[in-house]
């Protein structure tokens, strides 16, 4: 058998195993239910489209389940829904996506559908026009909401060079022009073997699921030609505040902070740092604003995990007339952390909630599958799971005080709300 036994961590009952063709299986066991359920990552994603050309991978996804050189998108969708099963490809940023779920039974047939479909999708130009027409629709509706409007504005004014500044869904324009021999072009270039992580969890075992993956995929061979490396710009950028006017019943404010990538060793700190101030109903930020001040009609924050440097963003919904205390509030008790330290009664609740959050994420064969291919995915390899659980239980409050010091200190400003309330900040 082509297969190379390269690592397995025994605490998880997780396996990996390198094919010769550069695959990358995942597999772990967990025979409580009849299911299987599996996520194919390839590491492409919108960081690889040229700026002109954003939201081809987009695009890519929403097409490359409608037809293969054999196979119509009826047919496709029949032969999943024919067994129950689920059978769905997306994309992000940092990587492209295909999730299955089926019963262990039909777990041959849908993975093969599945190599089919990562292999030999034929684009139909018909499908390709009507997924344009669909993926327009969806950025004229952002456009439409407030939120989607200040973030799309914070991430021009963050990343003004950098693919991070574009929505998955690319631009009217942008999307206008994709051709179907660019949606070719791409995937003859990034979708390779050697790219492809396959993680399995559920009923099935490690022989089978080697076996089956071998079987499969195991044909496919590298192309000789390597792949353009990923090289994204630097990011330069320096703080500003973007103003939009828009007759909306609340002010949307977006304090965004650039931080660090996955990779860096201020990641699991500035994680547990979002779930202290932004995560759930007893955060500092809903208390403080919304419970004690009244200000907020919504607000929490979020620290995305990136492949480059990511930003930790704040946001709240605000009556118009409180715009401006509410800028003042949302930025005062974010740099707070970089002046007070926390307790420590309040990092070890906040050490629970991620730590319990984390863990419920992780219930389902779905769920497992996804963190462990999308770890591998990154770079993080299946031991970060674990690891990752240790850094946060080993943050400090001086960690938490020094990270807060190094990165909140002037926030790039997006603001979108009625002339009246936001025009001061122009």
């Amino acid at each position: 058998m082509t297969q190379t036994l390269t690592q397995s961590l025994s605490s998880q009952n997780i396996h990996r195993i390198v094919l010769d063709n550069g695959i990358v299986v995942l597999v772990k066991e967990n025979p409580t239910a009849d299911i299987v359920s599996t996520r194919l990552f390839l590491r492409t994603g919108s960081c690889w489209e040229a700026r002109s050309q954003a939201g081809l991978s987009h695009l890519l996804a929403a097409t490359l389940t409608k037809g293969t050189e054999n196979l119509s998108s009826l047919e496709i969708a029949e032969k999943v829904e024919s067994v129950g099963a689920r059978l769905s490809a997306d994309t992000s940023t940092d990587y492209f996506l295909m999730s299955l779920k089926t019963v262990s039974a039909d777990f041959e047939e849908i993975l093969t559908l599945a190599s089919q479909l990562l292999r030999s999708p034929s684009f139909p130009l018909e499908e390709v026009e009507l997924e344009r027409k669909i993926t327009i629709q969806g950025i004229r509706s952002q456009q439409e909401q407030p939120f989607s409007v200040a973030f799309d504005q914070l991430r021009q004014i963050m990343y003004p060079d950098h693919p991070y500044a574009f929505s998955t869904l690319g631009t009217e324009e942008t999307i206008s022009q994709v051709s179907r021999a660019d949606l070719e072009a791409f995937h003859h270039t990034y979708f390779r073997p050697d790219r492809l992580i396959i993680s399995i969890v559920g009923h099935i075992t490690i022989e089978q699921a080697t076996t089956l993956v071998n079987q499969v995929f195991g044909n496919w061979q590298v192309d000789q030609t390597s792949a353009p490396p990923l090289v994204l710009p630097t990011i330069t950028s320096t703080p500003k505040t973007s103003v939009i006017s828009q007759e909306t019943q609340q002010s949307v404010i977006m304090l965004g902070y650039l931080t660090c990538a996955v990779h860096h060793q201020d990641y699991a700190i500035l994680k547990l740092i979002n779930t202290y101030l932004g995560n759930g109903l007893s955060s500092r930020l809903f208390v403080e604003l919304r419970e004690k001040r009244g200000l907020a009609y919504d607000v929490s924050a979020f620290y995305p995990t990136r492949l480059d440097r990511s930003q930790f963003v704040a946001y709240m919904g605000t009556a118009p007339e409180n715009t401006a205390i509410a800028v003042e509030g949302l930025r005062s008790e974010v740099e707070r952390l970089a002046k007070v330290p926390l307790t420590e009664a309040e990092l070890q609740v906040s050490k629970n909630k991620l730590l319990g959050q984390y863990a419920l994420g992780k219930q389902t064969n779905a769920q497992l599958a996804q963190i462990y291919g999308w770890y591998e995915t990154l770079g993080l390899g299946i031991e970060f799971d674990t690891q990752f659980q240790a850094d946060i239980t080993q943050v400090t409050a001086d960690d938490i005080y020094t990270v807060a010091n190094r990165y909140f200190s002037e926030p790039y400003l997006s603001l979108v709300g009625p002339e009246a309330s936001v025009q001061a900040f122009n």
